[in-house]
């Protein structure tokens, strides 16, 4: 068995198993209600619509607005994460998410709705690096991949209500009391996580003496100088692996967030409310995905197998989502559709933990940067399955023609994963090197 690697450098911030499992479970909750908030437009779809007077194509065009700015603002929020920390950058997100989300509410134009769902995706492309750097802080190596899975997990528990209980709320509140209600929520939550939340444990409030290992040794450091290295991205290899794979997945997943509701209930002629249950069936295969793909990477990373632990649950995932993609559009029915499809988002989000684990691996100081790069182009892949799938379907008369699509950016994701080094970090003196600690105390429990 290899020895684990561990970073060079020790820091004195330390935290105790309960906070550390504190910070997990708000990074958890504002990803539940972030995607909530997203997942909502469509479950509100066909109102909005009808009160708009908005058809299918131009609907897309409100899709992708979203997409555009949570991949145009992605990098600046990165950015952000290691510059200012967590604590003001994600409460500052959360706070403009909540308060365009709010304003969607108020939309009376396609114009107008446009609009605000750019800034809203501007104001929600911060969320996971953000969040992504709050748990490079705070989580040790070890516990990384299930802290990661359980921050995706909590995202997808969000779309899958969101999709399930939307469209009562609209029928039971309107749809436009539905979205003030949700910002509102989200705007309680950023108050109280810029009151309760430290960058680093060294300077938690009410901090006291503990006796466990530090988090991460680099973890109190910013980026050297505040600049952002530009050269160690565009010449490392895994740079570029990293990034495209995450743009088939999103481009794969996003479908659930935009058209499978409309899409299952038009094809299938059920109502609304059974093809939001229909749609949330996925989702909650995703949320199931998220946390065993977390406990799959720290179980073969503490059985010493670093590499593997990253690359072997990804590899899996890509394999059986690539399968599925090319059996879902031969469904006769809703529910062998939505039971194939659902194999499909579990097989592409078991990959998310090894994807969000190894920008902690290979960005070190700048793992937020590098989340946000990778989340960048998980959006535009968000944004092309917006306007690609009606378009598509309208060319080809059916699903087929996206699906196969898909497969195919699921299987080049694949073979990315056997080239990415999660030992390569982006500057020589931030790479991990072997250890011959046996064992750490306080991890996260298996359980979450």
């Amino acid at each position: 068995m290899t020895t684990l690697p561990q970073p060079n450098n020790q820091s004195a911030a330390v935290a105790s198993s309960r906070e550390r499992r504190e910070v997990v479970y708000a990074v958890v909750l504002v990803s539940f209600l972030t995607i909530l908030a997203r997942a909502g437009i469509s479950g509100a779809k066909v109102e909005m619509a009808r009160d708009l007077g908005i058809g299918d194509l131009t609907f897309g065009m409100v899709f992708g607005a979203f997409a555009l700015g949570y991949a145009v603002f992605m990098l600046p929020s990165g950015l952000l994460a290691d510059r200012w920390g967590p604590r003001k950058s994600l409460a500052l997100s959360v706070f403009l998410w909540s308060l365009f989300t709010l304003c969607t509410g108020l939309a009376f134009g396609i114009a107008i709705l446009i609009s605000i769902r750019f800034l809203f995706g501007l104001a929600e492309a911060g969320v996971f690096p953000q969040a992504t750097r709050a748990l490079h802080n705070w989580t040790l190596p070890r516990e990384r991949g299930l802290a990661m899975g359980l921050l995706n997990m909590g995202s997808r528990l969000g779309a899958a209500f969101g999709l399930m209980v939307t469209p009562l709320c609209v029928a039971w509140l309107g749809w436009r009391r539905s979205f003030a209600w949700l910002g509102i929520i989200g705007a309680i939550w950023a108050a109280i996580w810029f009151w309760w939340f430290r960058d680093t444990p060294g300077v938690k409030l009410h901090m006291r003496k503990t006796e466990v290992i530090s988090a991460s040794g680099d973890s109190a450091r910013p980026a050297a100088n505040n600049k952002v290295p530009w050269r160690a991205f565009l010449l490392s290899r895994n740079f570029y692996l990293i990034i495209y794979q995450y743009f088939a997945c999103n481009f794969t997943f996003f479908i659930c967030l935009s058209w499978l509701l409309p899409f299952l209930r038009a094809r299938y002629a059920i109502t609304t409310s059974e093809a939001g249950l229909y749609a949330s069936i996925p989702l909650y295969c995703g949320a199931l995905a998220t946390w065993s793909g977390g406990i799959a990477v720290d179980w073969i990373y503490k059985a010493g197998h670093w590499k593997l632990s990253r690359t072997l649950p990804a590899m899996l995932g890509f394999g059986l989502a690539t399968a599925t993609l090319f059996a879902s559009p031969f469904m006769p029915s809703a529910r062998s559709f939505v039971a194939c499809f659902a194999l499909t988002i579990f097989g592409v989000d078991f990959t998310l933990s090894s994807s969000w684990t190894v920008c902690c691996d290979v960005g070190g100081t700048c793992s937020g940067t590098l989340s946000a790069a990778m989340n960048t182009l998980g959006a535009m892949g968000s944004l092309a399955s917006s306007l690609l799938f009606p378009l598509l379907v309208g060319w080809a008369g059916n699903i087929k023609a996206y699906f196969c699509l898909a497969a195919l950016l699921n299987t080049i994701a694949l073979g990315c994963w056997k080239y990415i080094e999660p030992a390569k970090g982006l500057f020589p003196e931030e790479r991990l090197t072997p250890s011959g600690a046996a064992s750490h105390q306080g991890d996260l429990p298996a359980s979450g």
